[in-house]
């Protein structure tokens, strides 16, 4: 019996970009990045196909024109090969997989390879779905992710997964590939609904939360700015989350999620449920919200969080905007018990390995635990409705 094992290392590099009119005729960015890493010894223009969602296209009619025009006038560079595609966003969208076959065959038929681009615009259910179809077209082709709503700016659009639902499972089918780059356009953002702009907010709190205490103060100060939707706080919001998310990927060892934890994911078993149990009437960013503060109270109850700190999270994500109970968590599920402690299993099975929950010792401190007791869940449950009930009263 004999073995041959090597070390195999690959090295990515992963551009985060900050502008206001990406498509502007005088902004070079885009045209630039898909420039980039292009063999000098190519032939002809490079190919782009270009998919935005169709609520922007819809809320800015002069878009679709304009990313047109910004194309045309780089034809001797770049070849948009066929009007920028329409596709819907939301949820709805990684629930249809006749989507990714058709994003999949868009691809084959202008002919997209490994040298060429996809770029996607929208918000994160649409960059996920696109995102999956660019990683296993010809085993990847490149990707431009540019990111239209703030969940999309500050979190989800920044990393390196893509995916969609199946089996009544949240990301169930996907892959980790990293964009060739990702363009934040504040400017983007002028057009969202006030319930998809505050969506996002909860991700920068949940990584100051396990990450950075300066910034949650910083979160705390600028807490009636942003629930005002003030553009400079939002700025800085979108800016330091995104860096923190990136920073973690880069740096926290297991970009992959070879292992079994996800501290990226703090307060996301219960959310990920509750999005599935509510028919995605909950949007990710409300559910998430939920989620913290269910481990919030559990973290309390263990002895692991400061009451007082606690009441500063609690406090936070109430002033930007979000309801921190929803009576599905009262949901009873087929074998008789809460139905969203459902999730804790569907959590350790997505990970794989043990069960690994990112919990908080203090504002800026996450710790890792690998069992929750069912018992004190369901307390901490009680304590949130107590609290939502009281506040309700008030």
């Amino acid at each position: 019996m004999s073995v041959v094992e090597r070390v195999i290392s690959v090295q990515y590099r992963l551009r985060l970009q900050f502008t206001e009119g990406v498509f502007a005729p005088g902004n070079p960015l885009l045209a630039a990045e898909l420039l980039q890493g292009v063999p000098s010894s190519r032939a002809g223009r490079g190919k782009v196909l270009l998919v935005i969602e169709e609520a922007l296209a819809a809320a800015r009619p002069g878009l679709v024109p304009q990313v047109e025009a910004y194309f045309a006038a780089r034809a001797d560079r770049l070849h948009l090969v066929c009007p920028p595609v329409r596709v819907a966003g939301g949820e709805s969208v990684k629930n249809d997989w006749s989507l990714v076959e058709r994003m999949l065959e868009l691809i084959h038929r202008h002919h997209i390879d490994r040298h060429n681009h996809v770029v996607v615009v929208g918000g994160g259910a649409l960059l996920d779905m696109v995102g999956l179809a660019a990683a296993t077209a010809h085993r990847g082709v490149r990707l431009i992710r540019i990111p239209t709503t703030t969940l999309a700016q500050d979190d989800s659009g920044v990393g390196v997964k893509n995916g969609v639902n199946a089996f009544g499972k949240k990301n169930f089918v996907g892959t980790f590939a990293p964009p060739t780059a990702v363009i934040n356009d504040f400017d983007l953002l002028a057009s969202l609904p006030e319930r998809d702009k505050r969506a996002g907010y909860v991700e920068a709190v949940k990584v100051a939360c396990i990450r950075d205490a300066d910034f949650f103060r910083r979160l705390e100060g600028d807490a009636a700015a942003l629930a005002a939707f003030e553009p400079e706080a939002m700025k800085h919001l979108i800016r330091r989350s995104a860096e923190l998310h990136l920073n973690h990927i880069a740096t926290g060892g297991d970009p992959f999620e070879m292992g079994s934890a996800r501290p990226l994911d703090f307060g996301h078993w219960a959310a990920h449920k509750l999005e599935q149990m509510t028919g995605y009437r909950l949007r990710h960013g409300e559910a998430v919200a939920i989620g913290i503060a269910l481990d919030v109270f559990y973290a309390v109850r263990r002895g692991l969080l400061d009451r007082v700190e606690a009441e500063r999270i609690l406090r936070l994500l109430e002033q930007l905007g979000f309801t921190l109970f929803d009576p599905e968590l009262r949901a009873v599920g087929p074998s008789g018990s809460l139905a969203v402690l459902e999730g804790l299993e569907e959590f350790r099975e997505h990970l794989g390995g043990e069960l690994t929950i990112t919990l908080l010792e203090g504002i800026g401190r996450g710790i890792e635990v690998h069992e929750m007791d069912l018992a004190e869940v369901r307390r901490a449950l009680d304590d949130l409705e107590e609290r939502h009930r009281a506040r309700l009263a008030a």
